[in-house]
């Protein structure tokens, strides 16, 4: 993952937290340390993200590197989720995520895998939520199949997105019959600050 990281209020709090989380400093597991955290910062308006966070690339939703932390491992990213945006149903490689609502809503179908046939799929939909501001939930792999939707017709939504490492690509699943879906790689590419 190329491209440099973008320094706004807050930021240095919110390393600051999450390289204590990243180092042990939580009895709880690290996705529920790092969803405190990220609840925390949203809810007190820590942080200011910058304003090229809010601005929606128009044919895709943005992904902008926020923070890579060369020692830990984890990623910080905006993403910005233009009126109706939404991505297919996708992996994250089989790394942990926390991801938290810092504008609008959006909605999240969590998917279960069932069978496999070779590169086919079985994904049956569990459970949809929807999550304002503040709101933030965890994947952990093997649960990690899911699609996330900005269901409004008008507004933008923004989302931070804390990863165990450094995503560049996944698996998306395009619908074939039924709950069945084929697999296929895809490269994941960052948007200009």
């Amino acid at each position: 993952m190329s491209g440099m990281t973008l320094e706004f209020e807050g930021k240095q709090e919110l390393v600051k937290r999450l390289d204590g989380v990243m180092d042990g400093d939580c009895a709880r597991t690290i996705t529920a340390c790092v969803r405190n955290v990220l609840c925390d910062l949203v809810d007190n308006r820590v942080l200011a993200l910058p304003a090229c966070v809010h601005e929606c690339p128009g044919d895709h939703y943005g992904r902008r590197l926020i923070h890579k932390d060369q020692q830990r491992g984890y990623t910080v990213m905006a993403m910005t989720w233009g009126p109706g945006q939404a991505t297919p149903i996708h992996d994250h490689s089989g790394m942990w995520c926390v991801e938290a609502v810092w504008q609008g809503e959006i909605e999240v179908v969590q998917y279960e895998l069932t069978e496999t046939r070779g590169d086919r799929f079985c994904l049956e939909p569990r459970t949809t939520m929807r999550a304002g501001v503040g709101s933030a939930g965890s994947l952990i792999p093997p649960h990690e199949y899911h699609t996330i939707a900005n269901p409004s017709p008008h507004s933008t939504a923004v989302t931070i997105h804390i990863y165990s490492g450094e995503m560049t690509e996944c698996c998306v699943f395009r619908p074939i019959e039924g709950d069945w879906y084929e697999r296929s790689r895809t490269e994941l590419h960052l948007d200009a600050a």
